[in-house]
């Protein structure tokens, strides 16, 4: 009995060390040294303040910036920082889903100086699954081309031309669809407009 329990305390020990710790520091060094900026978040740094990460959706508002997709998370931010994301887990036959994709479709047409009955992207009605997935559609970036150089006062064919630069292909050329960042848009629209001033 005695020997039975102390293989058991032995194994314990070893697999709560190996399981523990070796293995996740292996991997932690493993990714610091083969993916240093994915192991870390993806930061975003502007002129040495964090802006973000490439991997998290913000909320951009006002018509000069480009939108992200609606988040029931509140982009997972809160006042006590970061919180869990989560998508709103409403069903298709859900009241409450379809009062808010009425809602937000009626303020991208108002936004736009659209018709009450005119198509709007899906992707920027329907809030994301994470309720923090950064990319809109390239065809949801195009859709905001108009304002958004309206409000900057720059051609349409500028804001067009940097849209397509930040088309990203589907990754390895075959998982998923080609997606637009929103954070790194704007930023790259801020950019410019501070290079123009």
């Amino acid at each position: 009995m005695l020997k039975l329990t102390a293989q058991a305390i032995r194994q314990t020990i070893f697999w709560t060390l190996a399981t523990g710790i070796v293995y996740p520091a292996a991997l932690t060094a493993l990714a610091q040294v083969a993916f240093k900026k994915q192991a870390d978040g993806s930061l975003v740094m502007r002129d040495g303040k964090l802006v973000g990460s490439e991997l998290l959706a913000q909320q951009f508002q006002g018509p000069a910036y480009f939108w992200p997709r609606p988040s029931a998370a509140s982009y997972g931010t809160g006042p006590s920082g970061l919180s869990a994301s989560s998508g709103s887990n409403l069903g298709p036959t859900s009241a409450q889903l379809q009062t808010n994709v009425r809602t937000n479709a009626k303020a991208l047409r108002d936004a736009h100086k659209l018709a009450a009955d005119a198509p709007v992207p899906a992707d920027l009605v329907y809030a994301s699954a994470s309720g923090l997935d950064p990319h809109i559609s390239p065809d949801s970036a195009r859709f905001q081309i108009a304002r958004v150089a309206a409000a900057r006062g720059i051609g349409e064919d500028k804001v067009r031309a940097l849209v397509e630069r930040f088309v990203e292909p589907p990754q390895w050329g075959f998982l998923g669809e080609p997606r637009v960042n929103v954070l790194l848009l704007n930023l790259a629209l801020d950019a410019a407009a501070a290079k123009k001033s």
